[in-house]
C-alpha cells in the first residue's frame, strides 16, 4: 500500500516526514513511512508496541537521524543532528519514560541548558522560578517551582515534563503517553492545554493506547505496522474496531478472554491492615483494610488515584513493614511479612506499576530477570550455573510465549508487552500461590493487554489467587470475578461480578466530601468511558 500523495501538501503543514527508514542490528525499524503534521491539529499515531512509533518520533525530535528519507520544516529540507537542533527548530518531544534529573528543582529542570541570566552572568534564580510558576500555574499543578523533582509523585513529575516543552514555545509538541501516569483532573487539564496549543496554530503528533481519548482530541490519525505505514485518515469517522483493525491487521475478537470461575478455598486474607501515611501525622495511606481472596479467583481492586491502591498492594507484600499494621494469612496461616523476601517465602508474588523502574533491570538478558527471584535454585557454593538457570527460566519463557531473540536479549530492547510477560515470568518461576498485579496492562498495546488477559485467565484456573489493580474501569469489569473499591483509603464496595456495572463502581470510588464536585466527576469519568 503506499503513503499518502506527496503532491497534495497544504499550505498549512508545519512538519512532514517522507519515505523515512531506519535499521538497527537485526531490526528493520522503520521502512518509508510518511507523516505530515498540520498546524492547529492533533495527529494521533496509533500501532502495537514495535509498530515503530518512537523510533520515528526519535527521528523528528532529532535523536538519531533517519537511514532514508527526509524531514521538512514549513516546506524547508531540515536535517537534525541533535535533539538540540530540533528544539532550536521548533520540534519539542515529551517523553513516556521521564527525562528529568531527579534532584534538581521543578524550575532547574523546566529550564536545564537555558536557564535565564542576570547582568553578572549568573543565573537569575528569582526569574527562573518565576517563569516556572507561571507556565504550573497554566498547567494547573500547585508545586513550588522550588521543589526538587525526586519529591514529586510521578504525575506531577509527567506535568513538569510537559511545561518544559511549553516553555520551548515550540511549534511542534510529540507527545508520547501523556496520559498513562497521570490522574483524571491532569488529564482534563491536558486537555484543556491541548485546545488552547490548537488554537495558537501549534501542530500535535500524539501516540497513545488509549483509544477512547482520541474521541476529545484527535483530529487525524496514522496509524503503524511493523515499521511500516498502514493508514493515515482524518479521526471523524474512524471507529476503534476499525483502528484496532487496522493496528492488528485483523478482527481482534474475545479482547478479554474470561473462563467460568470456581474459587475453591481462602488463600489470602487480611484483617484490619492500615499503613500510616509517611508525611501526615495522625494520618493513614489507608485504613482498616478486611479482605479475602480465593484460590481461582481474579479479585479487581479498583480505585481513583490516590485511593492506595498500590500502597495495599505493597503493604501484602512486606514493602511498609515498619508503618503497617493488621492481620495477614496466607492458605489459612497468620503470618508476619517483614520485607519482599519473607513474602516470596509464603507463596506472594508482586507484578509492579512500574514494571521498568522496579520489576526489571532493563541492562540485563530476559534469562537473568526471569532467575533474579529464584536465584538459590540456579547456584551451587554460591555461583551461578548457567546452565541450571536456562532450565529454570526456560519453560516459563516459553510458556508465557516471550518474543524474544533469545534468552540473552536485554529486556532493555524488548517491547512493553513482551517486557510485562518477562515480569510475569519472573514471578512464576517462584511457584506463587497469590499474584499481585499492579496495572498489569499500562503502556501496552491491544493485542498485548489480550495475551496478558488470557495469561491471567489461565493462572486463576490453575487455582492461583489474583488480586488485580486497575484504573480501566472495562478491563476490571471484564476480567475479575469480584471487585473491591478503594475510596480515600478505605474500602467502600464489593460487587459479584454480575452486579458490578461502571456506573456503580464509580460511585463506589468518589470521595463523598463534597457531593457537587462527586457528582460532576463522575459525569466527566462517564462521558470519558463511553466516548
Amino acid at each position: 500500500m503506499r503513503g499518502p500523495d506527496r503532491t497534495t501538501a497544504d499550505a498549512d503543514v508545519l512538519l512532514a516526514a517522507h519515505g523515512i527508514s531506519k535499521s538497527f542490528p537485526g531490526v528493520r525499524a522503520l521502512d518509508n513511512v510518511p507523516l505530515s503534521v498540520r498546524g492547529g491539529r492533533l495527529h494521533a499515531l496509533l500501532g502495537e508496541n514495535g509498530a515503530g512509533k518512537s523510533t520515528l518520533m526519535n527521528i523528528l525530535a532529532g535523536v538519531f537521524p533517519p537511514d532514508d528519507g527526509e524531514l521538512r520544516l514549513d516546506g524547508r529540507l531540515v536535517r537534525f543532528r541533535n535533539p538540540r537542533d530540533a528544539q532550536d527548530a521548533g520540534i519539542a518531544i515529551i517523553f513516556q519514560e521521564l527525562n528529568l534529573i531527579p534532584h534538581l528543582s521543578v524550575a532547574e529542570n523546566i529550564f536545564l541548558g537555558r536557564e535565564p541570566l542576570a547582568v553578572t552572568g549568573l543565573i537569575d534564580t528569582p526569574e527562573m522560578n518565576r517563569r516556572a510558576a507561571e507556565l504550573l500555574a497554566q498547567l494547573e499543578l500547585e508545586v513550588d517551582p522550588r521543589t526538587p523533582v525526586v519529591r514529586l509523585r510521578v504525575g506531577a513529575q509527567q506535568v513538569v515534563e510537559i511545561a518544559k516543552a511549553l516553555s520551548l514555545r515550540s511549534r511542534v509538541i510529540i507527545m508520547d503517553e501523556p496520559t498513562s501516569a497521570i490522574t483524571e483532573q491532569e488529564i482534563e487539564v491536558l486537555f484543556r492545554l491541548i485546545e488552547q496549543l490548537k488554537q495558537r496554530g501549534v501542530g500535535i503528533i500524539y501516540i497513545t493506547h488509549k483509544l477512547d481519548e482520541l474521541a476529545r482530541i484527535a483530529d487525524d490519525v496514522t496509524v503503524l505496522r511493523d515499521g511500516r505505514w498502514v493508514a493515515s485518515e482524518p479521526f471523524a469517522g474512524l471507529s476503534r474496531d476499525r483502528m484496532i483493525q487496522l493496528m492488528v491487521g485483523r478482527e481482534l475478537a474475545g479482547l478479554f478472554p474470561k473462563s467460568a470461575s470456581l474459587p475453591t478455598d481462602e488463600v489470602l486474607a487480611m484483617d484490619g491492615l492500615s499503613l500510616r501515611h509517611p508525611d501526615r501525622a495522625n494520618d493513614f495511606v489507608f485504613r482498616d483494610i478486611s479482605l479475602a481472596i480465593r484460590r481461582g479467583e481474579v479479585v479487581g481492586l479498583f480505585g481513583l488515584m490516590g485511593a492506595g491502591r498500590t500502597e495495599l498492594l505493597q503493604t501484602i507484600f512486606g514493602l511498609h513493614p515498619h508503618t503497617s499494621t493488621g492481620q495477614i494469612r496466607v492458605a489459612g496461616r497468620p503470618i508476619s511479612i517483614r520485607s519482599p523476601a519473607e513474602a516470596i517465602a509464603a507463596g506472594l508474588a508482586l507484578a509492579p506499576e512500574d514494571r521498568k523502574a522496579d520489576g526489571l533491570v532493563l541492562s540485563l538478558g530476559v534469562s537473568e530477570n526471569v532467575g533474579l527471584p529464584s536465584l538459590a535454585r540456579a547456584t551451587r557454593w554460591g555461583l551461578l550455573n548457567p546452565r541450571r538457570e536456562r532450565e529454570l527460566v526456560g519453560p516459563f519463557v516459553e510458556r508465557l510465549a516471550v518474543k524474544a531473540a533469545s534468552l540473552a536479549q536485554r529486556v532493555r530492547n524488548l517491547s512493553g508487552g513482551n517486557q510485562q510477560k518477562v515480569v510475569l515470568a519472573k514471578w512464576l518461576a517462584t511457584g506463587p500461590q497469590v499474584l499481585l498485579l499492579d496495572e498489569p496492562t499500562r503502556g501496552i498495546d491491544i493485542n498485548a493487554k489480550r495475551e496478558i488477559y488470557a495469561i491471567i485467565d489461565q493462572l486463576s484456573r490453575s487455582g492461583m489467587g489474583v488480586l488485580m489493580v486497575s484504573s480501566e474501569l472495562p478491563e476490571i469489569l471484564a476480567v475479575a470475578d469480584r471487585i473491591l473499591v478503594l475510596a480515600e483509603g478505605r474500602l467502600t464496595a464489593e460487587f459479584q461480578r454480575g452486579e458490578a456495572t461502571e456506573e456503580r463502581v464509580l460511585r463506589a470510588a468518589l470521595p463523598t466530601s463534597n457531593t457537587v464536585a462527586q457528582e460532576g466527576a463522575e459525569d466527566a469519568e462517564k462521558n470519558r468511558i463511553r466516548s
